[in-house]
């Protein structure tokens, strides 16, 4: 059909004939249809009917989902909120079990460390494995696989007879399942909502305070009923529920064009495997170079490490992100045994950590509605107030080095909570705002490459400073210093690039320009021109020779 229509439009020499010719070839194309049983077409159609009343959404001129801004966008945002809640939130509670877990397997406290530094940093450095497994299985195939192996990596972890062992269930294991679960869940609600992205994202972001205000609560009291090993074999049973939330999470996605891709896909696979065997028959030189083809594509496609040479946004906010994130969580591992240690309860201590997240509960909305103003609405403002707020909390933590007592540590929390709340808020928002959404995923995915190295080296590095110190202290002091320097690179960073963009746009306006915008003086040749009148004449003789 789009053959004999592009036919037809050749032949057309004005818009009448073009009108009359496209709608010959509409005709025939639907009669042979009609004759031809075996044609493909109709199939198509009514996939793509399927597709748009199963995913409740349209498309645009251009081919690519609308985002509906609304509907069933919703019921994504309060999938996304529990998937949060039980990924990102639950490395805090590990916090609750860090002394029982010294005592029974007789660790210091770097090894100790290790459990929830890899549980973070697997977390975070399975991106690119998301970004794959999105791309052949899509978001919601994705997040239930996620869920799965969370579910069965905690409830392995109750089993564990040494901290090896719990290093791979509760660290590997688990973290890889958080990882599928929490990061498509963050990809669907950017292809949900556009104009009420920011809204979404920060309403979404309660999800982290939802289980900072739960679960360090539900780990105490399965600590006391149960024991570690009876909690953690209960709260792998609660990790299942990301399987729940993943299945209403409805693809935007029209089938025909995903296959589409596959094809296109399919094509380059096949051009790069021909051009491979043929370089092979060149030795070695040609194997490296079939090998280069190869890898560079997926790394641009999963890792957009294009993106931190084209892009200096997203280059200075991946490296500022990255270094806030070496002490960021190490105040919520560090808090409840900071606090023990000064003399107070295992309760007091949870409710430190219960607080702070019902001050992210009440914050974080409160802020995704502020955000939807039209003051904060514009290039990179989200930005700065990102950077402020990270400088804010790094801060605070200097409260905490100098706190003994119950309502000085009730004060840090406070501050270090709404801080905390403006970073989740904004953290996928600024990132949104600096990369197109198309590479939104893998930009995503190399930031959590870089943030699961410092994952990594965090906790460990604060359990060498209690070991050698013998104090709690110098750990948040070392997590001022780093939070605070890298709000301040975040801030001038954009700043400069601010004005570095301002001096472009102001110098392409050159003299030249300006003088070429000016109304032209020459006369025309063609024209005659009447002569201009004297002094003597009047207007009424002026225009009489005329």
């Amino acid at each position: 059909m789009t053959e004999g229509v592009e036919v037809h439009q050749a032949q057309a020499n004005s818009a009448d004939a073009a009108t009359t010719a496209v709608t010959r070839s509409r005709t025939s194309s639907l009669q042979a249809v009609e004759t031809d049983p075996g044609s493909e077409e109709p199939d198509q159609q009514e996939e793509d009917s399927s597709s748009f009343h199963s995913t409740g959404g349209a498309e645009d001129s251009s081919g690519g989902p609308v985002a509906p801004d609304g509907g069933w966008g919703w019921v994504v945002v309060a999938a996304t909120v529990l998937v949060l809640a039980m990924t990102l939130a639950f490395p805090s509670c590990i916090g609750i079990f860090y002394t029982d877990l010294q005592n029974d397997f007789q660790a210091s406290n770097t090894e100790t460390s290790w459990v929830p530094a890899i549980m973070m940093a697997v977390l975070h450095a399975c991106g690119p494995i998301c970004s794959v497994l999105v791309e052949c299985l899509g978001c919601r195939a994705t997040i239930i696989i996620g869920g799965i192996l969370s579910g069965l990596g905690m409830a392995a972890s109750s089993f564990a007879q040494t901290l090896v062992e719990l290093y791979i269930t509760a660290g590997i294991i688990t973290g890889m399942g958080f990882s599928l679960s929490f990061q498509p869940s963050i990809t669907m609600v950017g292809h949900y909502f556009v104009r009420r992205r920011a809204f979404a994202n920060a309403l979404s972001s309660t999800g982290t305070a939802l289980g900072l205000s739960t679960l360090p609560l539900l780990a105490n009291y399965l600590l006391s009923s149960f024991g570690w090993r009876g909690s953690f074999l209960v709260l792998g049973g609660v990790l299942l529920n990301c399987c729940v939330c993943g299945a209403v999470m409805r693809p935007l996605g029209a089938k025909p064009k995903m296959e589409a891709r596959t094809g296109q896909t399919n094509n380059r696979q096949l051009k790069t495997n021909c051009l491979s065997i043929t370089q092979e028959r060149e030795g070695l030189k040609g194997r490296l170079r079939a090998t280069l083809s190869t890898v560079m594509p997926f790394l641009r496609r999963h890792m957009a490490f294009d993106l931190l040479c084209s892009n200096p946004y997203f280059c200075a906010y991946a490296l500022g992100v990255s270094w806030m994130m070496l002490g960021f969580v190490v105040p919520l591992v560090y808090l409840v045994p900071y606090a023990t240690a000064y003399g107070m309860e295992q309760d007091q201590a949870a409710l430190l950590m219960a607080i702070l997240g019902l001050i992210n509960i009440t914050v974080r909305p409160a802020t995704a509605l502020v955000f939807g103003l039209p003051r904060f609405r514009g290039s990179h403002n989200f930005a700065y107030l990102f950077a402020a707020a990270v400088l804010i909390n790094g801060l605070s933590n200097c409260i905490c080095g100098v706190a003994t007592s119950f309502p000085v540590l009730l004060a840090y929390v406070i501050v270090f909570g709404f801080s905390m709340s403006l970073i989740g808020s904004l953290l996928f928002t600024v990132l949104m705002d600096t990369v197109e959404m198309s590479r939104f995923p893998s930009a995503l995915g190399l930031i959590s490459i870089m943030e699961s190295i410092m994952f990594l080296l965090g906790p460990p590095l604060a359990g060498i400073l209690v070991d050698s110190t013998s104090q709690y202290t110098y750990v948040f002091f070392a997590c001022s210093i780093n939070g605070s320097t890298a709000g301040l690179f975040i801030m001038l960073s954009f700043y400069w690039l601010d004005r570095q963009k301002c001096r472009e746009v102001k110098s392409s306006f050159t003299h030249k320009d300006i003088n070429s915008l000016k109304p032209s003086t020459k006369m025309t040749i063609d024209c005659d021109y009447s002569p201009v009148p004297s002094h003597g004449n009047t207007i009424r003789d002026t225009e009489t020779d005329v």
